[in-house]
């Protein structure tokens, strides 16, 4: 059941360009590429009834993922994540459908092995053997642990006060690891001058079709564990934006596919109070988000100030109906220690802040308690001990 990739389509001007080249951003508007499927034929084996034999990861939708040769498939048994009903932490909040994707459990734990197991298996496909991106700290690792699977070159930049966790994975895997003074705009802008000086193929967040191919599958398992329904909200954490984006992707899919109708669940920005550009942007009706210039809050992998996919982001919220909210660092503290205690499931600060948002959310009856609502913990906060710490003992 090969792909069925037909082409990459630019998401702003809608120019079509051809998926068996590297690619990156659309080279007339800078914005990104989105890989296009032939889904009337991968209706024909992509259905409902043929899943349960499948592999048991991201690449049992393997019709609608980008890789044409299953060689070049890297894989580390990324995806297909558990979909927990929290009982006790929904009693809590007076909710009798609340559910956790818990993407902690991932290679490398974090949801960034998803994204970074198609791109690299997309570069390894394509012959780019060298890679490079900045990171905010899970992605370095991720990218590493593939790269390192396919026998390829790594370059990392990460910001020094980046997770300790994170440059020492980095290391491990053999990827050279360069600390920068500033944000990860900053290391983002040293990458880029790296792979030009150096011949490198620069996977940043949605700087390459593919990544986002790897996040969508978010999509389509949540789809498939809730017995081929939408929830009513996924409430997600925000930094590059490429989850939700993805997951929106995925079920426009979905219902070509005939696996949903037009139903959307209504999903739900989170961000933190130090750095929230598409939050802004959201609440001053904005097509497009400006830099935060001045960017702090201890989930690093939503200290993001600019993202190139911020129209996408926030075209995904306004089209569902959907929100866009900010929490503060002591509330996703609080939350990751709830999340914890009630269900057992020990969130990085990303998805304590989705607990957060949801507890504002129900508080405003921007959510209703008898809602289905689904909570996406980004990753484990054991990337995170050495500034969870002092703060969760504390607290």
């Amino acid at each position: 059941m090969p792909s069925h990739i037909t082409h990459l389509e630019c998401t702003l001007c809608g120019k079509i360009y051809s998926h068996r080249e590297p690619m990156r951003l659309c080279p007339d508007d800078a914005k990104p590429l989105y890989a296009r499927y032939d889904l009337a034929s991968a209706v024909k084996t992509l259905t409902p009834t043929s899943l349960p034999g499948r592999v048991s990861s991201m690449w049992r939708y393997e019709e609608v993922m980008p890789v044409e040769q299953p060689e070049s498939i890297m894989t580390l048994g990324e995806g297909f994540t558990p979909l927990f009903n929290a009982h006790r932490l929904g009693e809590s909040l007076g909710m009798n459908s609340l559910f956790i994707k818990d993407e902690g459990v991932n290679p490398t734990g974090s949801f960034k092995a998803r994204g970074l197991s198609a791109a690299v298996s997309m570069a390894h496909q394509l012959g780019q053997m060298k890679l490079t991106m900045p990171s905010a700290g899970n992605a370095a690792g991720a990218m590493s642990a593939y790269a390192a699977k396919a026998g390829m070159e790594a370059h990392v930049f990460m910001p020094e006060d980046a997770p300790e966790a994170n440059k020492i994975e980095s290391i491990a895997y053999g990827a050279k690891l360069t600390l920068v003074k500033g944000f990860i705009t900053d290391a983002g802008k040293l990458s880029a001058e790296a792979a030009e000086k150096h011949g490198l193929f620069d996977v940043s967040t949605l700087r390459e079709p593919y990544r986002v191919e790897g996040k969508k599958t978010m999509g389509y398992e949540i789809v498939e564990q809730l017995g081929f329904e939408v929830p009513d909200v996924i409430i997600y954490p925000t930094g590059g934006g490429t989850g939700i984006v993805g997951i929106w992707k995925a079920l426009d899919e979905m219902e070509a596919l005939g696996w949903v109708g037009s139903e959307r669940p209504r999903m739900v920005c989170v961000q933190a109070e130090g750095c929230a550009p598409i939050v802004t942007a959201f609440r001053n009706g904005a097509e497009f988000a400006e830099p935060v210039q001045d960017p702090h809050t201890l989930a690093a992998g939503m200290r993001v100030p600019a993202a190139v996919g911020d129209f996408l982001v926030l075209r995904a919220v306004r089209e569902s109906g959907g929100t866009a909210v900010t929490v503060s660092d002591p509330e996703m503290v609080e939350s990751v220690k709830k999340m914890a205690s009630h269900e057992g499931i020990f969130p990085a600060p990303e998805g304590g802040a989705t607990l957060s948002a949801l507890e504002q959310l129900v508080e405003s009856g921007e959510i209703s308690r008898s809602e289905r609502v689904v909570l996406l913990n980004t990753g484990s906060a054991l990337k995170y001990l050495d500034l969870l710490g002092p703060l969760l003992a504390s607290s």
